[in-house]
């Protein structure tokens, strides 16, 4: 298993990957396959695998009690994480306090993990073979916004009290680098950070990309323990 850290060459490396299009609306089609050098993760494995690397509570939280930030997780096998985006080094924050219709978005804007904004619970689904995340924000899954129109359109919002094929999402591994990403069930489609985007959306979240291209697709992940 690789270093929480990369090498500065690996670095390097990441940073000339094709990006994808900012801004371009994604299109409807069948989903996507399961990219090369990934496999799939299950079950309570991506506990296993982050405590591994070393990514614990002290790395993302910088010394914030474990309590603080597991006290509204819900009791699973799966865990308690952090989501690190690789493009731009800021966690996942679940925007509560956002006006409708944007209230709850994912966006990766945080340099550390305050509390329950950057805390997500993965609760896996045996029948699906899936993960529902649950914010430890406002206690709603993540939902993938299909019926957004324009550059919102599959932006990813904790807003559910229930979970469906909108909450669910198979989670991948790739060892060589490191490295984890994220794939809707509802229209195949990698989780992306829009790192180009301007305004409150800045950072967002968004199910819109074909394949993992490079950074933009890939996150760390911080097991928060408790």
């Amino acid at each position: 298993m690789t270093s929480a850290f990369l090498s500065l060459s690996a670095l390097l490396t990441a940073s000339v990957l094709a990006a994808p299009v900012a801004g371009a609306a994604p299109q409807d089609g069948g989903p996507a396959a399961v990219p090369a050098g990934w496999e799939r993760v299950e079950g309570s494995e991506p506990a296993r695998i982050a405590g591994s690397d070393g990514r614990d509570r002290a790395s993302a939280a910088a010394g914030r009690s474990a309590t603080d930030l597991s006290a509204s997780a819900q009791d699973d096998d799966s865990g308690t994480f952090a989501l690190k985006s690789v493009r731009n080094g800021k966690f996942t924050a679940a925007e509560k306090n956002y006006a409708s219709p944007n209230t709850g978005v994912l966006r990766a804007r945080s340099t550390v993990v305050t509390g329950g904004w950057e805390g997500f619970a993965f609760e896996w689904h045996e029948a699906t073979r899936t993960y529902a995340l649950k914010s430890l924000a406002n206690n709603r899954y993540v939902a993938v916004e299909r019926n957004y129109t324009g550059t919102s359109q599959n932006v990813l919002r904790a807003r559910s009290t229930g979970t469906g094929t909108w909450e669910r999402f198979t989670l991948y591994y790739n060892e060589g680098a490191d490295r984890w990403a994220l794939q809707s069930a509802l229209n195949g489609r990698f989780v992306a950070m829009e790192n180009s985007y301007t305004g409150s959306l800045q950072y967002v979240l968004r199910a819109r990309s074909l394949d993992v291209t490079g950074s933009w697709e890939q996150f760390e992940l911080y097991e928060i323990e408790g």
